[in-house]
């Protein structure tokens, strides 16, 4: 089992950076695929990025490809994302989540996630 601790959010302006990290809890976090997930007030919570356990393989929404930048730190139990040129449309809660995995790959579904933090509040505004 592994519990994860989100931080980093806040209020930003358009055109902005923020980075979100999350702090897992166990010794086995190498052994977890991770993701991030945001949920907007009266939206469906929707895939942002993910990471493979060894973080050699990584993917992403296309409305933050090249904005966003997943990454890991398994010596630290810890994993983040980079958020740049954030937009309104980027305003929301952000999850992260923990999925044991064995085959080395990443997901994107939420569905596939065990475990999920608190999440914390991004708003960017215009």
């Amino acid at each position: 089992q592994v519990q994860l601790v989100e931080s980093g959010g806040g209020l930003v302006q358009a055109g902005g950076s923020l980075k979100l990290s999350c702090a897992a809890s166990g010794r086995t976090f190498s052994s977890y695929a991770m993701g991030w997930f945001r949920q907007a007030p009266g939206k469906e919570r929707e895939f942002v990025a993910a990471i493979s356990r060894s973080g050699g393989s990584t993917g992403y929404a296309g409305s933050v490809k090249g904005r966003f930048t997943i990454s890991r730190d398994n010596a630290k139990n810890m994993v983040f994302l980079q958020m740049n040129m954030l937009k309104p449309e980027d305003t929301a809660v952000y999850y992260c989540a923990a999925n044991w995995d064995y085959s080395g790959t990443y997901y994107y579904t939420k569905y596939d996630y065990d475990y999920w933090g608190q999440g914390t509040q991004v708003t960017v505004s215009s």
